[in-house]
């Protein structure tokens, strides 16, 4: 008690001095009416006022680092040396060129999450629901991608655990299928990186957490720039190389539990104008449950150069892996022991090769063009016994499913910044020209254990053989126009032409005592074109320190894949009718940062109208003896309304008079509650629950700091919830019922010292028994059970 009150004391009485001024407009000479002052020593930030002043206080005598950011303007950093009160004046300049990542990340608090600018680089994001995440400032385990932790702050999000070493990153949110995150249009750097964003758009690679910057997330709203999908954008941007060093090492080595080892080794920096950087990553282990064992490779380097007015890059990526799959459980195995396998031939390859090419483009102090080229050589292999897992394995010839995607695209944007009536406005226009092209196999392969992914007949193979050509067109436009200096109102379009096609043949067998006693093969041709366009307006009005109020309606898009069709599967039907879905997204929001950031918050609600919805119902069919049985069938179920609230609140209390200001405390609640109900359709799906959609989940957390240490806890808690429309509880195969409710707690402590930082983790702290899925196919079939409690020890060093 006495130390701490020396400390107040001493505190309390120090020298205190302010800096402040006003901000200008460079090239107007008039005041700028809002934006934000963040002091990177302090952490503290003040606000840019209606006059144009600024005011920050209570700072000791010593060296500061300022950085002043305005919406349409570049943020500008100054260095000033504090000795007593000063008065320091500041001019803006319009946004003319891209904003240093640098100032971004120097604005962000611990937890690494805000909305992203109106305007950034040659997007325009006003309006929209929009989240960033800062890697840097994660307190997590990166070295397996652990999606609870670092998607914390991300409200709503429903996360499928599939893997234990983060080898696939399957997220959903508002009752979109989580499955490989095929609902958002996926992308690295801005450029895609899924299987085919048309025909199969599911991403079997993510980018190790490890090697980003950030990732940005934009709901709904993002189909009018960046495709029509229903769940929005995510981008994973990745570091830059030092630009101020010629040379930056840095290795980040991680043991765990189960046999886990990584490796992380990146080397960047800049070597007379050429800024590169590049990396590989190694990780293997044995996995928590009997026939897990994995073993992961990826590469990636990027090289770039400014010359004048244009500034280009090049990336290069390639991820290969290699995974056993132990099979799914029926219900009560899992609840007698969770971690059992019953299938010891199933394996997973997949081998995955990007490249990319992008232009930016200063054609004026208002105006930049963007274009990005991208190109997908990649592939994957599921080798198995596919057969309910129900009955035990009948150690016959295996199951092999091979895709094959070789994809192109470019796209381009223009991005330009005008006045009315001394108002600063922006619009974007762009276009899209992508081809896609999937090879898909299915037949048998060998009876044996190993991973031998060759088919028996490749020539001919059992089951079906097919093409699948896309062909995508798009041009959209985007205006933000600023009626007043708070209030903006954002109309967009897109127009799309879609063409999908699948070419190649299936074959019917019937079996009598494990022979093919008929068969009957099947050319099967389609094609299918379509032209729409979506339409999207959003407003919001700026308020307070740096509040917002904001409001979205934009329409959606999905067509059907028809890799889907091509695929047998004995426990899931698909109906060769399916039928493309639309809809939309409406978005009510309140968001910012108030009292010097003490608190940070986004207060959301969203209504989601999804016609034609594709989801799991049920079906009876007559098997090649003649004995009918149920099983799940993949149609157009109906309408969808899918409601409800996210939210994240953050509290960041700056306890200056304890520990002599040292000890730092954050701590945040993730809440989401949504309902789902189907609305028309099947009358037997009329009134039931939309699958996928927990009714209530939280996320809870604090972070300590003091000095170089860092503990972090946290407690994520999802309700139970169906699986398929028919809202079945359980099954006899365990492909379908109900997800109970689950709760997982996460800790992680860190210490840093200079360039060291050393940290250890624990997942599933309390050893929780739950899954979070039950599969149709691979990884399953049946229930998939989530990893319990593991440790995780990294040392990671920046030379």
């Amino acid at each position: 008690m006495i130390i701490l009150l020396c400390s107040f004391l001493s505190n309390s009485f120090a020298q205190k001095w302010k800096v402040s001024g006003v901000v200008n407009n460079e090239e107007t000479g008039e005041r700028i009416k809002k934006g934000r002052v963040f002091v990177k020593e302090t952490k503290a930030f003040a606000s840019i006022k209606e006059d144009g002043s600024y005011n920050v206080k209570d700072l000791k005598p010593g060296n500061y680092t300022f950085t002043f950011f305005s919406e349409g303007f570049n943020a500008k950093k100054v260095k000033i040396l504090l000795e007593k009160d000063s008065v320091f004046d500041i001019s803006l300049t319009f946004l003319s060129k891209e904003l240093e990542e640098v100032e971004i990340t120097d604005s962000e608090e611990d937890i690494g999450l805000r909305s992203l600018r109106d305007v950034e680089g040659t997007s325009i994001y006003a309006s929209k629901k929009t989240e960033r995440i800062q890697i840097k400032q994660l307190n997590a385990n990166l070295a397996t991608n652990n999606p609870r932790q670092i998607y914390k702050g991300i409200a709503g999000l429903n996360i499928w655990e599939n893997d234990g070493a983060g080898l696939q990153l399957s997220i959903g949110a508002r009752g979109l299928d989580p499955n490989r995150t095929s609902n958002f249009n996926t992308r690295q750097n801005g450029y895609d990186i899924s299987a085919d964003a048309l025909g199969y758009p599911e991403s079997y690679y993510t980018p190790p957490a490890e090697a980003l910057q950030k990732i940005e997330i934009v709901r709904g709203a993002a189909s009018l720039q960046y495709g029509p999908q229903f769940g929005g954008l995510l981008n994973f941007v990745f570091k830059k190389g030092n630009s101020k060093r010629k040379v930056e090492f840095q290795t980040s080595n991680t043991l765990g539990s189960f046999g886990f080892k990584s490796t992380f080794n990146s080397i960047g920096g800049n070597l007379k104008g050429w800024r590169y950087y590049g990396l590989y990553q190694g990780k293997k282990g044995s996995g928590w449950r009997p026939n897990s064992e994995f073993k992961q490779n990826n590469f990636y380097f990027s090289l770039g150069k400014s010359i004048g007015k244009v500034n280009f890059s090049v990336d290069y990526t390639h991820m290969d892996y290699l995974a056993q799959q132990p099979g799914g459980l029926l219900d009560f195995e899992f609840e007698e022991d969770p971690r059992q396998s019953k299938r010891s031939r199933n394996w997973f390859e997949v081998d995955w090769s990007l490249l990319a090419l992008n232009f930016d483009y200063k054609l004026g102090k208002q105006t930049k063009l963007n274009t990005r080229t991208f190109f997908l050589d990649a592939g994957r292999q599921a080798l198995g016994e596919l057969g309910p897992i129900n009955r035990p394995d009948p150690m016959r010839e295996r199951d092999l499913i091979s895709g094959k995607y070789n994809n192109w695209g470019v796209e381009a944007r223009l991005l330009h910044s005008y006045k009315i009536k001394n108002m600063l406005s922006s619009f974007v226009v762009g276009g899209r020209y992508y081809e896609g092209f999937t090879r898909s196999k299915q037949g048998d392969a060998n009876n044996a254990g190993d991973p031998a992914f060759v088919f028996l007949n490749p020539s001919d193979v059992e089951k079906s053989d097919y093409h699948f050509p896309s062909k995508n067109v798009s041009f959209f436009v985007e205006n933000i126009f600023n009626v007043t200096d708070n209030w903006s109102i954002t109309p967009g379009i897109r127009l799309e032409y879609i063409k999908t096609a699948s070419d190649g043949f299936y074959k019917e067998r019937v079996f009598s005592g494990g022979q093919v006693i008929f068969e009957q093969k099947f050319e099967d041709k389609k094609e299918r074109a379509r032209k729409f366009a979506l339409l999207g307006i959003g407003s919001s009005y700026h308020f307070g320190e740096s509040s917002e109020v904001y409001a979205n309606f934009s329409e959606n898009y999905r067509s059907i894949n028809f890799s889907d069709l091509a695929i047998t599967n004995p426990n899931l039907v698909i109906d060769s009718l399916l039928t493309d879905e639309s809809g939309y997204n409406i978005d009510v929001g309140l968001r910012g940062q108030e009292w010097n950031n003490l608190i940070k918050y986004d207060l959301s609600l969203f209504f989601l109208r999804y016609k034609n919805r594709i989801g799991i119902g049920e079906i009876v069919v007559t098997d090649a003896s003649g004995i009918q049985k149920t099983v799940a069938y993949r149609t157009n179920i109906g309408d969808a309304g899918i409601y409800g609230l996210e939210s994240y609140i953050e509290v960041n209390p700056n306890i200056k008079f304890i520990l002599n200001g040292k000890l730092k405390t954050k701590a945040f609640a993730n809440l989401s509650l949504i309902r789902g109900r189907y609305l028309d359709g099947e009358s037997s799906f009329n009134g039931n629950s939309v699958e996928l959609v927990p009714p209530f989940n939280l996320k809870i957390g604090m972070d300590v700091s003091y000095s170089l240490f860092t503990l972090s806890y946290q407690m994520a808690y999802t309700h139970e919830h169906y699986s398929d429309a028919t809202n079945a509880v359980r099954v006899a195969d365990a492909t379908r019922g109900l997800i109970p409710s689950y709760q997982v707690h996460d800790l992680t402590f860190s210490a840093k010292y200079r360039k060291a930082k050393l940290s250890f983790t624990i997942n599933n702290l309390w050893n929780a028994s739950y899954f979070t899925r039950r599969a149709n196919a691979y990884p399953g079939p049946g229930i998939i059970p989530a990893d319990g409690r593991s440790f995780f020890l990294n040392l990671g060093i920046r030379i």
